[in-house]
């Protein structure tokens, strides 16, 4: 067997291959898409510049949009959204899903299987949402199905995971782009609309560039893993959950606890990140988090909770950690180890971290911290786990007193903060008014 043969997927390539299937999508695609926001849907001649909010509305009408619809946006605000749903996305949908099934190979069922996963409505019998690009793309994954490079299988797995996360980005993206209330400093709506869409091609590079590099480092974090010796599958797992947030969650508005909530992810990201641990997934409320060490780990949990305490604007958090093997799908852990975590947060006090047995034994006395043992509890589901609680060395313990009393100083600062608030509120109303 040739070299050649030895690096294929199942053996020799099949007949009449002639190397794998690339997709490029349309000749410069990106390029496009500005040309048509800046002046190529229209005779227009902006010179390269956004354009204003006059010839948005030009360009707007270039690809179809009705005046009604148009000035309906400006009217309650939506101008750059209504700008990015016709702009964004240059290729024209006309084809159902027949001329996919017809172009591509795949049958009808794995069409809708696939677009279901990464996240869009079902296709009906008829319905016109295909485009040219979207033909191409999935004509390629038809040429890797018959070559056996990629099975059904794997391919709604990636599809399901592109599709949520993507998702996240473009959710964020339009949030920030049209915020639930005006943001103070923002530049003129109509101008912005103007912008937006131009914002698209950059995102797009920058999304392959963030891409290749978590590839990159994914990669050599396992192959480190593997020549220290220690076993991939072992994680640290910990849950950190904010005390208090259903309270806090009747005393502020949607919006303002939508800041918390943003605040809250800020600081765990940031925490979790400078001490190579890895956020899995935020739980409303709680983060759940991973790192392979338990010196990490402990070093995580201590931060979060200092972190969180000094924070007005935040309740204190509780943190578990549990540590042993876990499995990795889709960028989510699953195992004994994430389930022993998650009950053992339930059980610590606001302000504290506490561990399971394995952490203790692993980082012994000499990690700068001291353990307390609290003994074995019983968790559900799990039975006994003996438990320790942590914090740094040469830190006093904090009796349960003493977070009442903080916590109750704290609610006082808050309310202050959410009296303010709604003074600055009241205060634009009135401007508004007069205005």
């Amino acid at each position: 067997m040739s070299q050649d043969e030895e690096l294929g997927p199942k053996g020799p390539p099949p007949p009449g291959y002639h190397g794998p299937p690339t997709y490029a999508g349309p000749p410069d695609r990106e390029r496009r898409m500005l040309d048509r926001v800046a002046g190529g849907a229209s005779p227009l001649d902006l010179g390269g510049r956004p354009p204003d909010a006059g010839e948005m509305a030009q360009l707007l009408r270039a690809v179809g949009v009705a005046d009604a619809d148009i000035a309906s946006a400006r009217a309650h605000r939506h101008l750059e959204l209504l700008a990015i749903e016709h702009l964004v996305v240059p290729e024209v949908a006309d084809r159902d899903v027949t001329d996919v099934e017809a172009a591509t190979g795949l049958s009808g069922a794995q069409i809708s299987q696939l677009w279901r996963s990464l996240g869009f409505a079902e296709p009906r019998p008829g319905d016109r949402i295909f485009t040219e690009v979207d033909v191409d793309m999935l004509r390629t994954i038809g040429q890797l199905l018959d070559m056996g490079w990629i099975d059904d299988e794997l391919t709604v797995q990636m599809a399901r995971v592109i599709g949520s996360s993507l998702s996240r980005v473009a959710s964020a993206l339009v949030d920030s782009i049209d915020p639930a209330e005006p943001t103070p400093g923002r530049v003129d709506d109509d101008a912005f609309a103007a912008a937006a869409p131009l914002l698209m091609p950059m995102l797009l590079q920058i999304m392959d560039y963030v891409w290749r590099r978590h590839v990159q480092a994914e990669a050599r974090a396992r192959m480190s893993r593997e020549h220290a010796g220690a076993d991939p599958d072992h994680r640290v797992v910990g849950f950190a959950d904010l005390v208090g947030f259903t309270a806090l969650s009747q005393q502020v508005s949607a919006y303002e606890l939508a800041g918390v909530v943003d605040r809250f992810e800020s600081i765990a990201y940031d925490t979790v990140g400078r001490s190579g641990g890895r956020v899995v997934k935020m739980i409303g409320d709680e983060v759940m988090f991973s790192v392979p060490a338990e010196a990490a780990a402990v070093e995580i949990a201590l931060s979060l909770a200092e972190t969180y305490r000094d924070d007005d604007e935040l309740s204190d958090v509780r943190v578990g950690l549990a540590a042993g093997p876990a499995l990795q799908r889709e960028a989510d852990l699953f195992g004994p180890v994430v389930n022993r975590a998650s009950r053992i947060v339930n059980i610590a006090f606001p302000g504290s971290v506490v561990c399971s047995a394995e952490l203790r034994e692993a980082l012994g006395d000499d990690a700068g911290v001291v353990w307390k043992s609290i003994g074995s509890r019983r968790l559900k589901d799990i039975g006994k786990v003996e438990l320790y609680v942590t914090r740094r060395a040469g830190a006093p313990p904090r009796p349960k007193r003493a977070w009442q009393e903080h916590e109750e100083d704290r609610a006082e600062r808050r309310e202050a903060r959410v009296g303010e608030l709604a003074a600055l509120r009241e205060g634009d109303d009135i401007d508004g008014g007069d205005a």
